[in-house]
């Protein structure tokens, strides 16, 4: 039987990437589940449930050249792993930052997800 869009674990991850993209919260938190959890990898709580997720995002998204490259993504399960290449607006300046992001996909939702941020590098002046 071919999947339906509910199965396919990826789907919820690439609609978030693309609603993040887009700088649009409202389709970015679709793809969130209610009581989802946001974690620096391994295991620091940054937000829990969509009210917190939503409130760290707002004001990401108004950074102007917020951008993520999906460089890789592998699948085992209900678990995501993406290998992310995101532009930002660092303290120090516009630069990139490797990232890798698990996610735990429970009925088509984001329940879970973990980030391991790799040295910002900052762009030339």
């Amino acid at each position: 039987m071919k999947d339906t869009p509910l199965d396919d674990v990826t789907v919820p991850v690439r609609m978030q990437l693309d609603a993040y993209n887009a700088r649009d919260i409202d389709a970015f938190m679709r793809w969130w589940a209610e009581d989802c959890e946001y974690y620096a990898f391994p295991a620091t709580l940054l937000a829990r449930g969509a009210a917190e997720v939503r409130a760290r995002h707002v004001e990401r998204f108004r950074e102007p050249n917020l951008f993520g490259r999906l460089l890789s993504r592998a699948v085992v399960g209900n678990l995501v792993v993406d290998h992310e290449t995101v532009t930002r607006t660092f303290p120090e300046g516009p630069g990139e930052v490797d990232v890798i992001c698990l996610y735990e996909i429970e009925a088509g939702r984001i329940a879970r997800a973990w980030f391991k941020m790799g040295a910002p590098r900052i762009a030339a002046a």
